[in-house]
């Protein structure tokens, strides 16, 4: 694991609050908040993840709390938010990391699998931000009127930036997370001086997707094609959460950060590169001698 390049006390004073902060990437990204000086509050459904990464955390120092709930509940959101308010006397930066996600053919998926998972990523994303807005925005309860608003972090996607196989519902979800994103950073930003802004991983190694996805398998060979020729880490989203919620990313709203190693820009090649460097001085010379400025057109 590379060290961290941020101070430890780059978030000291703060108060995170996380959902889908129990495990997999959430849970790294309440650790390195937490790491870097931030108290920390993690919401989910499963009670059990949810005391074992409170415990985990509180066993390196690091004060943070855990609450049952679901994102998908109005009554959750506000017991959740309210509760960390009161336990901790703030709340600074709100992570929306959880998520649904499972491979089906769009004309096998039924509406109820595809409003699951828009409820979850979408709805559920805008429930959290809605509740917590009290909390974040500049004088908000708990707040300095003398300083800024808070920060939300929405973790995306790079599915609907062109299209992905067996992951429609996915990919309208996290379009819609996106457009969240921006629509509250130009509201929030402008109103209440709220930083709105999201991370949309790439192939993350290590992870529940990655198994239940069925993408190990593929990866090997899908790599050849990727810029890096890598997957990347939990820890590199949670790098980047780390700035997007500090000071380094004080001047950075309404856009969502692609931390994906390039991936979703990758192509096969259709030449070699040594095969196009030949072709390319084939067609540089037989330009030089034809005729220029000619029509070809009998027109």
């Amino acid at each position: 694991m590379v060290e961290s390049p941020f101070k430890p006390e780059i978030l000291r004073g703060k108060v995170a609050l996380l959902t889908g902060g129990g495990s997999g990437i959430g849970y790294e990204i309440s650790l390195q908040l937490g790491k870097h000086g931030a108290s920390i509050a993690i919401m989910g459904r499963r009670k059990h993840v949810v005391d074992s990464a409170v415990s985990s955390l509180n066993s390196l120092g690091i004060p943070a709390i855990g609450f049952e709930g679901d994102v998908r509940k109005r009554e959750d959101a506000i017991r959740v938010v309210e509760s960390t308010f009161k336990h901790f006397g703030r709340l600074d930066i709100l992570v929306n990391a959880a998520a649904g996600n499972f491979l089906v053919p769009s004309e096998d998926l039924s509406s109820n699998g595809f409003r699951t998972v828009m409820d979850i990523d979408s709805v559920g994303t805008f429930t959290m931000c809605h509740e917590a807005l009290k909390y974040l925005k500049k004088g908000g309860l708990g707040k300095d009127p003398s300083t800024a608003g808070g920060t939300i972090i929405n973790i995306s996607a790079t599915l609907h930036y062109t299209a992905t196989w067996y992951q429609i519902h996915v990919s309208a979800a996290k379009a819609a997370v996106d457009s969240i994103t921006r629509n509250l950073a130009l509201e929030w930003g402008t109103d209440y001086d709220i930083r709105v802004n999201g991370i949309a991983p790439g192939p993350i190694g290590d992870t529940a997707g990655m198994s239940k996805l069925g993408l190990e398998g593929i990866l090997s060979k899908a790599m050849e094609k990727m810029p890096l020729f890598k997957v990347g880490e939990k820890w590199d989203i949670a790098m980047a959460a780390v700035y997007l919620a500090s000071d380094a990313g004080k001047y950075v709203n309404g856009t969502t950060l692609v931390v994906d190693g390039g991936e979703w820009l990758s192509k096969p090649r259709h030449f070699p590169k040594d095969a196009v460097k030949q072709l390319s001085r084939v067609v540089e010379k037989r330009s030089k001698h034809a005729p220029a400025g000619i029509p070809r057109s009998k027109l």
